[in-house]
């Protein structure tokens, strides 16, 4: 410490030059990084907006893509709980009218529908358990015409397929029917 006092008594125009120098350098720094990380995240969304990514993701991956897309639509407090003991909430939000959403995600291969016991199985869990005021399966995939969809109509659970999340992702609007439950 005594070293560099004496320098800066003894050199005080190099003190100063060097001291811009090195703040120069850091600036240049953290201006670099911030223009990469912005860069990064505008590359992420572009992507996030391209249905076609998910079907190479795993369930955890779906997952935090639909929370990305939640976020870029306007909900609030996004929060994803999935794994093997989250009783069918994946994710919880809230809306932009300020009511609690519980999601259940179903990533699919192509050929996979999502079935009537999906959709029971999340009936039983989503108000009850999860205290969820809407209530929303979303699948990049499709779902099984029949008692499931029938049920879900009766018990006030929007679903959300591949059709209308791809739309929803390309223009970050929910599709009309997540809004529609009581």
């Amino acid at each position: 410490m005594a070293v560099a006092v004496d320098f800066v008594r003894r050199h005080p125009y190099w003190s100063v030059l060097l001291v811009a120098v090195v703040g120069l350098a850091v600036a240049a720094l953290l201006f670099t990084r911030a223009r990469q990380r912005a860069r990064q995240r505008a590359e992420q969304a572009r992507r996030d907006m391209l249905i076609a990514v998910t079907d190479a993701m795993s369930g955890p991956e779906f997952e935090r893509w639909f929370a990305r897309l939640l976020e870029a639509s306007g909900f609030r407090q996004v929060t994803v709980t999935g794994g093997s003991r989250d009783r069918g909430a994946d994710v919880v939000a809230v809306a932009p009218d300020g009511r609690r959403m519980v999601v259940q995600c179903k990533r699919q291969s192509a050929h996979n529908r999502v079935g009537s016991a999906a959709i029971q199985r999340f009936a039983g869990t989503c108000r009850e358990v999860h205290g969820g005021q809407l209530c929303v399966i979303v699948t990049n995939s499709f779902f099984t015409a029949g008692d499931g969809v029938r049920l879900a109509q009766q018990l006030d659970i929007a679903l959300v397929d591949r059709a209308a999340l791809e739309t929803w992702a390309w223009t970050r609007t929910p599709p009309p029917n997540l809004f529609a439950a009581r």
